[in-house]
């Protein structure tokens, strides 16, 4: 079993940055893929980025150029470096991993995007 523990929301000016931190315990050795998905008020839950085991990454169109995703395999930890925010992007960002099958899910930071 895998844990998450997300960090690093808030709130921000448009055109401003965050970035988020996934901390991964448990059975990381076992992770084929981690990343982030959001959910807006009202709306589904939707992948932002992911990033594989082999270092390949994804990323929705809506954030493509702007969000840049990375690890860092000593930390055990993914990061979401967000860019150029707009207030579209305000949500509840959950951090994702799937390891043997089985999906895990962090508790959620919020991040809100207004002037």
């Amino acid at each position: 079993q895998v844990q998450l523990v997300e960090s690093g929301g808030g709130l921000v000016q448009p055109r401003g940055s965050l970035r988020l931190s996934c901390a991964a315990s448990g059975s990381i050795f076992s992770i084929s893929v981690m990343g982030w998905y959001r959910q807006a008020p009202g709306k589904s839950r939707d992948l932002v980025a992911r990033i594989f085991r082999d270092g390949t990454t994804m990323y929705a169109d809506s954030v493509k150029g702007r969000f840049t995703l990375s690890r860092d395999n000593a930390k055990n930890t993914v990061y979401l470096q967000m860019n150029s925010l707009k207030p579209e992007d305000t949500a509840v960002y959950y951090c994702h991993a799937l390891s043997n099958s089985r999906s895990s899910w962090g508790q959620g930071t919020q991040v809100t995007v207004s002037s």
